[in-house]
């Protein structure tokens, strides 16, 4: 059985939908500005980008960070 995890907002969010909402807020070439490696430079696609991060723990790291600022910051953005 899992716990609750209130305080952690990739809980239960996978890494295709993770990259799918940085791609649609930022675009690929926002998204390879801010986070420069290949796939996102490249010839982009959601395939190849998941493909590479799911072998790249490094970028991965990256990718769920930028995430989490996104979503912070869409949340304390008044609207």
């Amino acid at each position: 059985m899992t716990t609750p995890q209130p305080n952690n907002p990739l809980h239960g969010i996978t890494l295709e939908k993770i990259l799918t909402a940085l791609q649609a807020h930022y675009g690929w070439e926002e998204l390879g500005r801010q986070i420069d490696i290949r796939c996102f430079t490249h010839d982009p696609s959601i395939a190849s980008s998941l493909k590479f991060l799911r072998r790249t723990p490094w970028a991965r790291e990256r990718v769920e960070s930028l995430y989490v600022y996104m979503v912070r910051r869409n949340n304390s953005d008044p609207a």
